[in-house]
């Protein structure tokens, strides 16, 4: 403790409460009684920081609508259920952190936090991301276009009523979308538009059946990720995926895309990608990497690929490739043609893979010079 800031490992006696702008909770803090939170509140009245993340708390009390100078409300990882009414009096607020917290839904005073810059409200379901839902946001209540200053918002549950608004936020720079039907990617399309700013991009469609086809060119997106069905000539149709509209992309991720056609020509089309997953994205049997393609990758990861049995790499493709991931290609059953090009790999890794496949990855006398890792199919 510092006169004005503190931070907590454990139950401690505190001292100069009155002076307090920062407190900060490390660990789970089990020890700490129920009454410091309260306590804080009514004491500390000019904090501009209350980091809570981890904590057991399950409730946060009225009192907190009293902390008018507050910057920043971290609950990330609680377990607190229900936010006060009276939080639409941080008037100052800038980042409300509710991430994996129990919280379902928000009070309608939200968008009363004008100032209110990054709101992080998202449930994780599965933390390996593989199914298609893995996570959950958060539903806004009506008055999103009031949060003009929103340069974060991790995540929105796609409805009617704040997809209207969602072109508001021009400040944008950071937005997942959640349980988007096939029918929203026109407004969504032309609230993207709206958002000079945009950098990160991450779209989740409800179920498998959804189509998203989004017709935005975005040419400062840098981060772009799509989950679900992906319409049929998307990659080749859609303003994302061009030489103008991605021309700053350095990460794509495609998952549950259900692509029948080689998605590497089009993609292929993105040279300054640095990363690249496609997780059940592609259902044929074949990639093939050729020269000169993908010159700045760094990353590839290839994940689920039920299908996929052929996968070839040419001289002088991905030339500055640094991880290769191959994860439950089921019907893998050789290495990789062409894999010599790529070597040495800072990390290479077979993962969820049979015990024959492991046998013919021990026999490949091209990988002798090159560690590894695998782990094998349950």
């Amino acid at each position: 403790m510092d006169g004005r800031r503190l931070v907590l490992h454990k139950h401690q006696q505190i001292s100069g409460i009155h002076q307090l702008r920062t407190v900060i909770t490390l660990g789970n803090s089990d020890s700490m009684p129920s009454t410091t939170i309260p306590w804080l509140c009514k004491e500390s009245r000019y904090l501009t920081v209350l980091e809570l993340s981890g904590l057991p708390v399950e409730k946060i009390p009225d009192a907190i609508g009293d902390l008018f100078n507050l910057r920043h409300l971290g609950l990330r990882d609680t377990k607190v259920k229900m936010l006060p009414k009276s939080l639409e009096k941080l008037s100052n607020l800038l980042t409300l952190d509710l991430c994996r917290s129990e919280i379902h839904e928000l009070p309608s005073g939200i968008v009363k936090l004008k100032k209110l810059r990054h709101l992080f409200a998202e449930r994780v379901i599965d933390p390996n991301g593989i199914e298609l839902t893995w996570g959950s946001g958060i539903c806004i209540p009506n008055g999103l276009g009031n949060l003009t200053n929103l340069q974060t918002l991790q995540a929105l549950e796609a409805q009617d009523e704040s997809l209207r608004h969602l072109g508001e936020l021009r400040q944008m720079r950071s937005l997942r979308l959640w349980n988007v039907k096939g029918m929203y990617c026109g407004l969504i399309s032309e609230s993207l538009v709206q958002m000079p700013y945009l950098s990160n991009l991450d779209v989740n469609a409800s179920d498998e059946k959804e189509v998203l086809l989004l017709n935005a060119c975005l040419p400062n997106l840098q981060k772009l990720s799509l989950t679900g069905r992906l319409a049929e000539r998307a990659l080749d149709e859609s303003p994302l995926f061009q030489d103008v509209g991605g021309k700053n992309l350095y990460e794509l991720l495609l998952r549950w895309s259900q692509l029948k056609e080689d998605p590497l020509p089009s993609l292929s089309r993105l040279s300054n990608l640095t990363r690249l997953q496609l997780t059940r994205a592609y259902n044929g049997e074949q990639l093939t990497f050729l020269t000169g393609w993908f010159p700045k990758l760094k990353v590839l990861s290839l994940k689920a690929l039920s299908n996929l049995n052929q996968l070839e790499i040419a001289e002088g493709a991905m030339a500055s490739l640094e991880e290769l991931f191959l994860v439950n290609l089921s019907s893998m059953t050789e290495v990789p043609a062409g894999i010599e090009f790529l070597l040495p790999l800072q990390r290479l890794g077979f993962h969820e893979i049979t015990s024959d496949f492991l046998t013919v990855l021990y026999q490949c006398s091209v990988l002798e010079v090159q560690m590894w890792h695998y782990s094998l199919r349950d």
